[in-house]
This record gives C-alpha cells, structure tokens and sequence, in this order.
C-alpha cells in the first residue's frame, strides 16, 4: 500500500520523513523521534559538578581521620616504650647483711639525704634506726660521735647532740666537729651563753685544727665551711667558758 500524508493526502516516498505538499511529518519521522526519546540522556557535566565537592570533602574527612588515629597510636607507642624496656626496680640492699659500720653509714647517709631534700617525715621515720646503728659501735670514735650528734640535731633531740659534743671535747677540747656540734646543740636547746661561747672557741681554734687535716676534717669540710658562716664573730676574744665540757 503506497504511503501516504495523513494530513492533505499526497503520495509519499517510502523514506520521506515530511510531506513535499503541506511538511506534515511522517509516520517514520514520529517513530525516530520516539526512538530516540526513549534513549536515556548522557549525564550532563552539572551532575558530575554537583558531586565532586562532596567526593573531595568526604575524601579529606577519611584523611583527618586517618591521621589523628595514627597520631593517638604513635603517642601510645611513646608512652609504652619506656614502660616495656625499663628495667625491673632493684630490690632495696638488706642492711641486716651488712657489717655494723655500713649499717650506720647506710641509714645515716639516708636520714641526710631526706633532710637535704626537704622530706623530714622520711628522716623522722629513719632516725631511731641509724641512732641505734651508731650506738652499737662503741665505743665511739669523735668522727661517729659527730655523726651521731648530727642525727641528733635533725631529729631534735638538742640532749643527745650536746652529750655527743661533751664527749668529744672531754678528749680533744679543740676538736673543731666537737665545738661545732656544742655549738648546734646550744642554739637548739636555745642555750644563747653557750652558743656564744662555744661559737668563740671555734673561731680560734679554726687556723691550728684545720692544719691538722684529720680524717673527719676533710670528710667533713663543708659542714665546717658552713659552721663558719653560722659563726658569732662579734664573739670575745676570750670566749666564756662553758661550764659543763665533761662527759
């Protein structure tokens, strides 16, 4: 059957895609169209725009994360490393393995070095300890009496440094550790005479005893450097006497 305008009528070609009388289009000229409405569209670039600011910022989240948790785990790592490779604590020494001398030396330089660093609870509790140490070597020579004397006088106990003291003295009146610890004693028994006195002693007694370099003098130096210090140098040329430098 010839084809047709469904318009006007006129006879058409077989491929005539509009009418040559009045441009109706033709049957195959809709079919095309349809054809092609019927194809989905290609993704317009606004699409590809609209998403890519979202892929980026979600992108960068992902990263922010990635490095925080990595920060978190190498500050963890930091953290545990010491703990892993430290060395497990000593055991504290066993004073009672020891010989009577360490024992004291041990316990004194102990209650010392808690005074130094301010923990007097500490060398409170240390200090009946080390006294006990010190008394069991007697008999005593000046050097342990000083330091028994000295534990005394961190402990308060003003009695027993001064005892100590008078016991040097008995000996060796000069002894500068055994005028030097009257004289401590004396101001913590607030005894001001007497520290006074003792305080002259020792000034005068200084040149001659420290050319001696005992033992206990160079063991002891800077505790006479600062005995010096503490010193009353307004004190007499003949200092007053201290009526009691016997045992």
């Amino acid at each position: 059957m010839p084809k047709t305008c469904s318009h006007c009528g006129a006879a058409l070609n077989e491929t005539a895609k509009f009418c040559h009388r009045c441009g109706t289009a033709t049957s195959t000229a809709t079919s095309t169209a349809s054809s092609a409405a019927k194809q989905p569209a290609p993704p317009s670039s606004g699409g590809i725009q609209n998403v890519l600011p979202w892929a980026v910022a979600a992108i960068a989240l992902l990263c922010l994360l990635a490095f925080i948790v990595g920060q978190n785990w190498r500050r963890a790592q930091t953290v545990a490393a010491p703990i892993a490779t430290a060395p497990s604590a000593t055991r504290a020494p066993d004073i009672s393995q020891m010989s009577p001398d360490e024992r004291a030396d041990r316990l004194f330089n102990r209650v010392m070095t808690y005074v130094s660093a301010g923990q007097s609870d500490s060398a409170q509790f240390f200090s009946p300890m080390a006294i006990q140490s010190f008394q069991a070597l007697a008999p005593l020579t000046a050097h342990r009496r000083y330091d028994l004397g000295l534990l005394g006088v961190v402990s308060g106990d003003g009695a027993m440094a001064r005892a100590q003291a008078d016991s040097i003295l008995a000996e060796q009146p000069d002894h500068l550790l055994g005028l030097i610890l009257a004289m401590r004693a004396s101001g913590l028994q607030l005894d001001t005479v007497a520290r006074r006195g003792y305080s002259g002693r020792f000034l005068q007694a200084l040149p001659g005893e420290r050319a001696k370099r005992l033992p206990e003098y160079i063991d002891h130096q800077p505790d006479i450097d600062a005995a010096v210090r503490e010193s009353d140098r307004r004190a007499p040329s003949t200092p007053t006497p201290y009526p009691s430098d016997d045992t």
